[in-house]
């Protein structure tokens, strides 16, 4: 078992294993996404009203991943890549209107995908362990694809990157939004599956089932950190 054979779709079953990616590292970026205050901060369980406790109670594997699992990941391998002088990128979910009135319709919509994030709250800011050093680009989106939403296509053109190694959340709408629009610029991607998370275990699996070897290739970090001998 490996990222060769791993998270196959019913397209994939049986295919070809593929080649380890060439990832030359002054055309390589890492790219982390939404990682931020909202998604991993919550009140105690003693504090939520009863009739929330079942909801509140649904989320706790999520907020466990990344506690345990995103967040120790993503900072291990942004220390490889900066120890290694690569480049290192950030998006994040914020509105430059206090009421949101720039936000794209997806996150106006009513229900839990309502997103009101303005820039310079607590909420939007990315978590601490996982703060850009130096000069390293942060861009804010309103849009699931960081790509879309940003002048992130100019940036990666600029810097000269041609391979994308993405980390975030959440995996089943705007890392796999980012993964999609960056495939159809010819963009390599690689989505590292210890980084990533969703709201529930079987979406975060079932998704990186739906991208790998059609937009990105999935694997650990430990698989990248072999491949490109960080």
């Amino acid at each position: 078992m490996g990222w060769k054979t791993d998270y196959r779709s019913f397209y994939y079953e049986g295919a070809p294993e593929p080649e380890d990616p060439d990832l030359k590292w002054d055309e390589t970026a890492l790219l982390v996404i939404d990682i931020q205050n909202t998604y991993v901060e919550r009140p105690p369980r003693e504090e939520v009203p009863e009739d929330e406790r079942t909801r509140y109670d649904a989320w706790t594997p999520f907020y466990d991943r990344m506690a345990n699992t995103v967040v120790p990941n993503t900072r291990a391998i942004l220390g490889d890549f900066r120890r290694n002088k690569l480049e290192c990128l950030f998006a994040r979910i914020a509105c430059l209107t206090e009421a949101g009135r720039d936000r794209s319709l997806s996150q106006k919509k009513p229900g839990w995908n309502y997103l009101l994030l303005p820039k310079d709250e607590h909420a939007s800011q990315l978590v601490p362990e996982l703060q850009p050093v130096g000069d390293e680009i942060i861009v804010c989106k309103t849009t699931d694809s960081a790509l879309t939403g940003t002048n992130l296509r100019l940036i990666l053109h600029n810097l000269g990157v041609r391979n994308v190694i993405m980390a975030g959340i959440f995996t089943d709408q705007c890392v796999a939004s980012t993964v999609r629009s960056l495939a159809d610029e010819s963009y390599n991607v690689i989505v590292l599956e210890d980084c990533c998370a969703a709201g529930e275990e079987e979406l975060h699996i079932k998704e990186l089932e739906i991208i790998n070897m059609i937009y990105c290739h999935v694997m650990s970090s430990a698989e990248l950190k072999q491949i490109m001998k960080l």
